[in-house]
């Protein structure tokens, strides 16, 4: 049976019962379920968005943090943000999830025996928010999900209200803990595939990322008590044992959407030179996880600058290094990251050398290096902390720039949080890119999707005319 003959079965089949008048009836399919419930819907939040941003980390937040390098065409790659191939359209799948988290949210607190739940969608709200306003700017927030109230043009709320307004990621994250703290009843957790129902480590993923996103505004905002209490209160993931991670499986339907994907995709890309010459300065060992030696030597590893011209430029891949197994035949140990203790350490070694908090900073550094190692399974070598290019402060090393290169390391395919950190802090050192489409500038934002220019034109417009005609060079509020 042809599809165009299905259609016009199921348009003739839709006609006649809908000229019946127990249309009602007719119309329940009495095999399919009429709500879903809240178990089914956090592990959906969790799995689909996490597993979405670690694919958008790998082909698209990758090629902006210049991890890798993509060939055969790839406009991305050359800064044109509004030409993704691959990857580089998270707009709709963050919002998806909001929306799905919504529901879980309405559920926990309409429905006692769902009110576990509410904590949890209150912190995962706040952390995909972070995500969506650090890439975009000012986004709709406050009047999205509120087609059922009339509003089906939600205004974009500006950048600052969404971290510090009611309701925004700071008061998310101090409510979720509030609801987990009142929470008397006696339904466990269910659906939880990251902590499998351990409220109190929900709790400290809601203190680490209320301390990341505090440190990511400080440019703009006093923040220095706000992070001195998080310290104080000492209730923040620490250890392994505590991240925020799941692992991905080898075979479908939880594997990493990559190692499954035909070869000649994932094959398009290869190391970067900017990665490949960080790791060579300092000599990390992590390269031979995250990547593959040459097709050409089995001894070389070597990266190509980012944004090739594949018209103007003649590529032969033996000569560059692929991903890494980890990726492929390895990725039944790749883990999705929400948010690692070696990435708190790393935040608070930041803030100590900043004086926003008492500590040393040093220690911090150090810890989330030795953290970040072992999270991808490699050895760290006796004398890395003490190398010239590693070991902190040594002959007048910048400790940010080391503090934050660390960090780009470890967040290989994290989403987009190597960009962002650089947006942030200017490190790592990035390198233009062979044939931008961009006149020669890095990115700073993500550009909004066409969609909204059809479908919200009124409130897109004035969202556009504050970032210079949707430019992808206008900075974000954090960041100006």
């Amino acid at each position: 049976m042809n599809n165009t003959y299905k259609i016009i079965m199921f348009l003739s089949f839709t006609l006649l019962i809908s000229c019946t008048k127990d249309f009602e009836d007719i119309n329940v399919n009495p095999n399919t379920a009429v709500d879903v419930q809240p178990e089914f819907l956090l592990r959906k939040v969790l799995y689909d968005y996490t597993e979405q941003m670690s694919y958008e980390g790998f082909v698209a937040g990758n090629l902006l943090g210049q991890y890798f390098t993509a060939i055969d065409f790839n406009l991305f790659d050359r800064h044109s943000l509004s030409e993704p191939q691959y990857g580089g359209k998270p707009w709709n799948f963050m919002y998806e999830n909001l929306r799905d988290n919504e529901i879980l949210l309405s559920k926990s607190r309409t429905n006692l025996a769902a009110a576990v739940y509410e904590g949890p969608a209150l912190i995962y709200r706040a952390y995909v928010t972070a995500a969506l306003t650090d890439l975009f700017g000012d986004v709709p927030y406050s009047e999205a999900f509120q087609g059922k109230s009339g509003i089906v043009t939600p205004k974009y709320d500006n950048q600052r209200d969404i971290y510090l307004a009611e309701d925004g990621i700071i008061d998310n994250l101090e409510n979720g803990i509030a609801a987990i703290d009142g929470y008397k009843g006696a339904i466990p957790l269910q659906g939880d595939i990251v902590f499998n129902g351990d409220l109190t480590k929900w709790k400290k993923l809601a203190n680490s990322l209320k301390f990341k996103a505090l440190l990511r505004i400080s440019n703009k905002e006093n923040v220095k008590a706000a992070l001195q209490k998080i310290v104080d209160e000492d209730n923040f993931i620490k250890n392994p044992t505590e991240n925020a991670v799941f692992t991905f499986t080898q075979s479908p339907p939880n594997n990493f959407r990559l190692s499954t994907a035909k070869v000649g995709d994932y094959n398009l890309f290869i190391m970067s030179e900017t990665i490949d010459s960080i790791m060579k300065a300092i000599d990390d060992p992590r390269k031979t996880k995250y990547f593959r030696p040459t097709a050409a030597d089995p001894n070389v590893y070597k990266g190509l600058r980012n944004g090739p011209d594949a018209s103007q430029l003649s590529i032969t891949t033996s000569q560059y290094s692929l991903t890494g197994k980890i990726f492929r035949e390895e990725a039944g140990n790749l883990r999705a990251n929400i948010m690692t203790s070696w990435e708190m350490n790393f935040l608070l070694a930041e803030a100590a050398e900043k004086g926003l908090i008492t500590g040393n900073a040093q220690t911090y550094y150090e810890t989330g290096i030795s953290q970040a190692f072992s999270f991808w399974n490699v050895v760290m070598p006796a004398n890395y902390l003490t190398h010239e290019k590693v070991g902190y402060k040594i002959d007048g090393n910048n400790p940010i720039e080391q503090i934050i290169t660390q960090k780009w390391l470890g967040n290989i395919i994290n989403g987009y949080e190597g960009w962002i950190e650089y947006r942030r802090t200017g490190f790592p050192a990035l390198k233009t890119v062979t044939s931008s489409l961009n006149q020669g500038l890095f990115p700073v934002r993500m550009p909004y999707p066409t969609s909204e220019d059809a479908l919200n034109n009124a409130n897109f417009r004035v969202a556009a005319d504050k970032t210079n005609n949707n430019s992808v060079n206008a900075p974000v509020w954090w960041d100006q």
